[in-house]
This record gives C-alpha cells, sequence and structure tokens, in this order.
C-alpha cells in the first residue's frame, strides 16, 4: 500500500491537526478527573518507573556502573525534568511525551542494568574497532552512515535497538518500534520526510545517547537552555562509558561484535574527547557542508520537534540558538582532532552529490578498508533505494518556506 502524501507544511512551525485534538483530549481528560495529570518532577518519575522492576532496583541501578556514573544519571534526571517544568511551556500532549520518554529511560537503564548483574561479561564484550561518522546533523552524515552500514563486512546499530536497548528473548523490540513509529508519524505527518525512519532499519544511536540523559535529544524537542548550558560544560564521560558498555551489550546480543559498527551521532562533534577514549582505535570520517545550508536545514528539523510539544516557539530564538550550537559544535571538533592521529577521511556533501561512489572509495582509501565488490554492489542497492525516499521532499518544504 502506498504511504500517504503529507500536508503541505507551510511553515517551519506547522503541525497536524491531530496534535491540537491530543491537546483538547488531555486537557479535558485532566480537567474532569479521567486521567491523573503526568507529574514531571524526578522523585514521581523514578519512583514510577521502579515499580515493574520491584525490589533489584537498587541492585540494577548499580550494576556495572561506578559511583561517578551512578550520580551523574540522578543528577541529570533532576536537572533535566526542572528544565523542562520551568522552561519548556509544555502543552498538555508535550507533558505526556516528555514524561513517557524520561521514564522510559529510566526503566531502560535499570532493566539493562538487571541484564549485566545476570551476564557481566555483556557490557565487557570485546568489539571491533567501530567507524565513527563525525559531521552537523543535515550535513550528509546520514547518507555515508547508511552507505558504510550496506557494507556486509560492517555492523550498524538499528531503530530498535537505538531506542529500546535492553537485549531480551523473545525479541519483540522490533514489533515494538514499529508500533511507536506508526503513532509518531499520524501524529507527525512530516516526521518521514524530515528523517526517515523505520524499525528494523539503519539508524544512529542518539537512543543510546538520550538514555543517559545527554542533552542533544531533548533541546531538539524542548526548550530547556538551562540544561543545554549545564550538561554543554559538564565532563560528558560518564555518558559515554555508558554507551559503550550499551553498545558492547548489543553487539554480544546480536553476534556481530567481529564486525567494525558504524556509527554516527551529530552531537558526538560536542563530546570527542569522551567519545574517543572509549574507542581509541576508532576510524573517522568527517562530513562536510556548507554552513549555512546545514543550520537553515537544522533549523527545520528541530521547528518540527518542538511545535508538537509546545505552543509558544519562537522561530528566531532557535534559529539564534542553532547557529550558537552549530559554532560550538565547529570549535569543538577542530580542536579534537587537531590532537586526533588515528585513520580519519573527510567527505563534503556535494562531492557525495557529484559521485558518491569515487568519493566512498577515497574514503575507504584514506581509512586502508577493503572496498569489495561484494560491498559496492550493497551500497548501490542502498542509494537507488534511497533515491525513492521521502526525505527528498524535505527540500521542497525549505524552499516552500523562502518563498511563503
Amino acid at each position: 500500500m502506498a504511504a500517504s502524501r503529507a500536508p503541505v507544511r507551510a511553515h517551519p512551525l506547522a503541525r497536524s491537526p491531530r496534535v491540537d485534538a491530543a491537546n483538547r483530549f488531555f486537557a479535558k481528560a485532566w480537567d474532569k478527573g479521567w486521567l491523573p495529570p503526568p507529574l514531571l518532577e524526578a522523585d514521581a518519575l523514578w519512583q514510577s518507573a521502579v515499580k515493574p522492576i520491584g525490589d533489584g532496583a537498587a541492585a540494577a541501578e548499580k550494576a556495572r556502573r561506578s559511583e561517578e556514573d551512578v550520580a551523574d544519571f540522578r543528577e541529570r534526571l533532576t536537572r533535566l525534568t526542572t528544565a523542562a517544568r520551568e522552561e519548556a511551556d509544555l502543552t498538555p500532549l508535550g507533558r505526556v511525551m516528555t514524561h513517557g520518554q524520561i521514564e522510559r529511560v529510566i526503566r531502560n537503564r535499570l532493566r539493562m542494568g538487571a541484564v549485566w548483574l545476570r551476564r557481566p561479561d555483556m557490557p565487557e564484550t570485546p568489539i571491533a574497532p567501530p567507524i565513527i561518522v563525525i559531521g552537523h546533523m543535515r550535513s550528509g552524515t546520514t547518507r555515508i552512515h547508511k552507505l558504510l552500514a550496506a557494507d556486509p563486512a560492517h555492523s550498524h546499530t538499528r531503530y530498535c535497538d537505538a531506542f529500546h536497548p535492553v537485549p531480551a528473548r523473545p525479541d519483540l523490540r522490533l514489533a515494538k518500534a514499529s508500533a511507536e513509529i506508526a503513532f509518531l508519524s499520524a501524529l507527525n505527518p512530516w516526521l518521514q520526510s524530515i528523517h526517515p525512519i523505520a524499525s528494523g532499519a539503519v539508524e544512529e544511536e542518539l537512543g543510546w545517547l538520550a538514555g543517559a540523559f545527554q542533552h542533544s535529544i531533548y533541546e531538539s524537542q524542548w526548550r530547556i537552555p538551562s540544561y543545554s548550558a549545564w550538561s554543554e560544560a559538564r565532563d560528558a564521560a560518564p555518558v559515554y562509558r555508558e554507551f559503550a558498555r550499551v553498545l558492547r551489550t548489543d553487539s554480544a546480543h546480536r553476534g556481530n561484535a567481529d564486525r567494525p559498527r558504524v556509527m554516527k551521532v551529530p552531537v558526538f562533534s560536542e563530546n570527542l574527547p569522551e567519545l574517543l577514549a572509549q574507542f581509541p582505535d576508532a576510524c573517522l570520517i568527517v562530513a562536510e557542508r556548507d554552513i549555512a545550508a546545514v543550520h537553515r536545514s537544522a533549523v527545520s528539523l528541530v521547528a518540527n520537534q518542538m511545535a508538537v510539544q509546545s505552543d509558544t516557539c519562537d522561530l528566531a530564538a532557535i534559529e539564534a540558538e542553532w547557529h550558537r550550537k552549530i559554532a560550538l559544535r565547529e570549535e569543538r571538533r577542530k580542536h579534537a582532532l587537531a590532537n586526533w592521529s588515528g585513520p580519519i577521511a573527510y567527505l563534503h556533501f556535494d562531492d557525495l552529490n557529484a559521485d558518491w561512489e569515487g568519493s566512498i572509495a577515497r574514503a575507504y582509501t584514506d581509512l586502508e578498508l577493503d572496498l569489495s565488490p561484494a560491498a559496492l554492489s550493497a551500497m548501490r542497492a542502498e542509494a537507488a533505494q534511497s533515491a525513492k525516499g521521502q526525505h527528498h521532499s524535505h527540500s521542497a518544504q525549505l524552499d516552500g518556506f523562502k518563498t511563503a
């Protein structure tokens, strides 16, 4: 069945009538006492999340984690919930979505700890040196990521792994993630054009960083300047230690630890020293694109996400904030890479558009990787599939904003 066409997106802050209907429903449900309003206090969220874990929650919280890592998560929880309550100006739907996200993060962290109590070897699993794509969102990182992930010599993270990281048998994560994507796509008809997602498809590891309350996914949904500033200034080592444990666990569960994992999250640029401390043998690919084009597309993505959860989004403020964020990431990336002596390749957005095969071949040469016939064939299939994707309509949306 062909996918239904999304309505015209006339403005970056446009949102579906379904969002307004959901806001009216929740407001009425709370007013009439049909449902309790969701609490965004750290203690209340913690107590709600630990109920399914039971008496083992205290041990699960500490499993394979240092005291510093445990304390970092708790402080992040307190500061994030405070910022969400006091700064984000959430709608009723935004409040429900915020509560659900934070509660799920806590619960997943405890459930992962319970897994590590049973299988302490999993977070210590030896893995092949990863291939890490570094670059701003909207700079071609997704295209590079998916092309390299198509190489059968490599492994990748699936969407369902990124946002449902706790391994289980039977593994129902594909089904759970599919249901969530269907719901989010119904709520936000432009989601798949801005960032196409599918439960079993190649996906960035943003969910694993969100699982340690790194700020990136949250600041793209809510206006939380105090949390962004605090988290940007904070040592991110506890976040990336947890990230590495989750990666090793995922590799063990899926049986692909012997193949290099191709990874990318745009916020890696902010925390390269902490990331590379966990993976000092990594190969790096740096994605480059004209900064003005990056900014324009990034603002479109963030505005779309924020409009779903707040009535008071300020487009000028979003534009200013992402000028700042892009400059911060540029500065930090350049500083970190100045001290990098490992394998590295650079790929420019325009070169990929002009000749992606030649660009990828040069990157493989720079990284001393083998571009096999099987890899090239798989990449061509991925490129052909991508050419049919919904994401191409995002360019039309951006052009429409210029003339509206």
